[in-house]
């Protein structure tokens, strides 16, 4: 790897791609919608089908202004008598606010738990048995089985816990929620089970490999779902009204999808550091873009970026200069989850 590459974690980087590794994400917002009219509240607000959810399902889904663009994005779990709310922690005070304004007559409870509970993400192909191994009386095979978003209540060291299977770490694997005195616990046990703790930046590189847009750096209050590329797993086309969703069909129906903007991966050419986030992205000689994350790939050997570019500019194969430096518009994602970690050598810490 080139000298000016960003430094990770070598270890904990091929330890997500070809065992286990966890991943404390207590960095995010946490919040618990009580009450008979749950479902049925959060489905007139977000994007996603939540009334069609039963114990153990999950989504994913986006929460829009009246004019489409993002407050933040969630994940929605209906764990059988509470809805779990996971979200970025930078907007989850004004999200918890806009969902309190809208309780009317419905039986709703909204309780924010970020201070109570943690998560800690494990992730690889061994995520499930890893996390079998902690749990108490919860076989791999049923992790494993999960659907992507599906919920399973189970314990650690005998304090209630929830399983959750996700993606969006950059690797399949388990997210697992407990209570902030069982954080330190439940990582040691992991550690003794043999999955490796994965640092914040090694966990960045896998998440842009994978080309998983991130709320707050990829998308913001000026986003639109259709910008991102989330549409396919954020939003339900067959649910009835939600917030926004009049400028989300004017765009689908009237003008085909299109949007000014996209956000597309750049691969670099191979001596090109990762460009900084805010990195001017040029095409036919003016700017088209910016860069939004970047990262240095031990898969493509190469820097990647996130970035969105004016609509003109997304085709595969489109030349672009990100800081001086050649690239060209790539496939998302740069990595599959499925590919092993091979040629990840170089400034490994």
């Amino acid at each position: 790897m080139p000298q000016h590459s960003t430094v990770f974690s070598e270890h904990a980087y091929r330890a997500a791609r070809e065992h286990a590794a966890f991943i404390d994400r207590s960095e995010r917002g946490r919040a618990i919608v009580s009450g008979a009219d749950r479902r049925s509240y959060l489905h007139a607000l977000l994007t996603n089908d939540v009334a069609g959810l039963g114990p153990g399902q999950g989504c994913y889904a986006a929460y829009l202004t009246p004019q489409g663009r993002m407050i933040a994005d969630l994940f929605v779990y209906e764990v059988g008598d509470v809805i779990l709310l996971v979200v970025p922690r930078v907007v989850k005070d004004a999200v918890l606010a806009r969902l309190d304004q809208f309780i009317f007559s419905e039986d709703v409870g909204l309780a924010d738990v970020t201070g109570t509970f943690t998560d800690i993400a494990v992730v690889g192909p061994e995520a499930g048995m890893m996390a079998a191994r902690v749990l108490d009386g919860t076989p791999a095979d049923a992790l494993d089985a999960l659907p992507e978003h599906g919920n399973l209540r189970t314990t650690f060291a005998g304090q209630p816990a929830i399983a959750t299977r996700i993606t969006d770490a950059g690797q399949p694997g388990c997210g697992i929620y407990v209570d902030q005195t069982c954080a330190a616990p439940l990582k040691a046990a992991l550690e003794a089970a043999g999955a490796v703790s994965m640092d914040p930046r090694t966990a960045d590189v896998i998440r842009i490999e994978a080309g998983v847009a991130l709320f707050g750096r990829d998308m913001d209050a000026d986003t639109i779902p259709l910008e991102a590329g989330i549409e396919s797993r954020a939003i339900s086309f067959t649910k009835g009204c939600y917030v926004g969703q009049e400028v989300i069909i004017r765009i689908l129906h009237r003008g085909g999808g299109r949007v000014s903007r996209k956000l597309v991966g750049l691969e670099l050419d191979v001596v090109s550091p990762p460009p900084p986030a805010g990195t001017p992205v040029r095409a036919d000689e003016r700017d088209v873009g910016h860069v939004t994350s970047s990262t240095w790939s031990p898969q493509r050997q190469r820097a990647i970026a996130l970035a969105y570019v004016q609509r003109d500019f997304v085709a595969l194969g489109t030349v672009v200069s990100v800081d001086g430096r050649g690239g060209v518009v790539a496939a998302l994602p740069f990595v599959s989850s499925a590919m092993s970690s091979t040629s990840a050598g170089g400034n490994g810490s």
